[in-house]
């Protein structure tokens, strides 16, 4: 998780010594760090190495299980302990503005197994355990859309990728009205560097501030440069030919149409977390940092999220003869 990295870079850069517990660390851990190796599907033992007194300690895990065993062996031992959960809790996606008090989902049953399914739900169960075992010390972050270098989900990365790859007509949802929401990764872990330095407790929604999806586009391409033509199709029509929303292959990425329940989705608050230290970099050099990094990688590429160009090329074929 890109996050992880982020998050130990800027510990080791505020003069602390930092420990990363990985499965595997391969061109992941910070240089500085001390890379500790393992498997943590093999329950507490996995642990025998970070078995100590800690000043802090971050856990990303989604897995339930996972996040228990941490806190069997280290929750008692550790003086601030930060949750990264997600706003995909909450159970009612719909409402736009809620804050930390609207109610979460189901968490996920003992003994369940985590998923894309169900990740909500397992990121519930996950902050269950956190308050039992550490609520007094507990710093619990709901993130939205996490973007940034390293990012390799693509979520973020398509969109200046796709303005900035060449000059042809790009196709892009309507979105008259709907928003999009995402925080760079910098400004969150720094964020979670500050907490545990002040031993800031709480909960809290970790996110940008809610923009119109039009708007964020129209500023991606004024950042990138871009000066080909874009092609602008409803939801109705993208629903139709079968383009996916938010992520995955030959999907249009941040684009959610309206109708799923989802209209709450990219226009939770902030405010707490703002109040609390949260400070927001400008959208402009968060994705111009993008910009640099889609271009380091190569902007012609198979990618986990965004359509092909070919894709695109025969969907934008097929709007203009509609």
């Amino acid at each position: 998780m890109f996050l992880s990295a982020a998050v130990a870079r800027d510990f080791l850069e505020r003069g602390h010594d930092v420990t990363c517990l990985s499965r595997s660390l391969a061109g992941r851990c910070p240089a500085g760090a001390i890379e500790v190796r393992a498997d943590r599907t093999l329950g507490e033992i996995a642990y025998e190495d970070v078995r100590a007194d800690w000043d802090a300690v971050v856990d990303v895990a989604t897995d339930p299980r996972f996040v228990r065993d941490a806190l069997s062996v280290m929750g008692a031992r550790a003086r601030h302990w930060t949750f990264v959960s997600s706003c995909s809790v909450y159970a009612d996606q719909d409402l736009p503005d809620l804050d930390e008090s609207a109610g979460i989902t189901e968490p996920l049953v003992p003994g369940g197994d985590a998923s894309l399914e169900n990740y909500g739900a397992a990121k519930a169960a996950g902050e269950t355990s956190c308050r039992e075992v550490v609520g007094d010390k507990l710093f619990l972050v709901r993130p939205g859309l996490i973007v940034g270098s390293g990012d390799l989900s693509d979520r973020g990365g398509y969109w200046p990728a796709r303005f900035l790859r060449d000059e042809e007509p790009v196709l892009i949802p309507e979105a008259a009205r709907r928003f999009c929401q995402t925080i760079d990764v910098r400004d969150l872990s720094r964020w979670f560097v500050a907490a545990a330095e002040s031993a800031l407790v709480g909960t809290f929604n970790a996110v940008g501030n809610p923009r119109l999806l039009r708007d964020v586009l129209e500023e991606i391409r004024n950042v990138t440069h871009h000066r080909g033509p874009v092609v602008v199709a409803s939801d109705e029509w993208l629903v139709a030919r079968g383009v996916s929303a938010w992520a995955g292959q030959e999907s249009l990425p941040l684009w959610i149409p309206a109708g799923l329940g989802f209209d709450g989705f990219s226009q939770r608050s902030n405010v707490a977390a703002r109040r609390e230290g949260l400070v927001l970099r400008s959208f402009e050099e968060t994705v111009d940092d993008i910009a640099k990094y889609e271009s380091r990688l190569g902007l012609v590429r198979p990618r986990k999220a965004g359509l092909s160009p070919s894709h695109e090329g025969e969907l934008i074929n097929q709007l203009a003869l509609d």
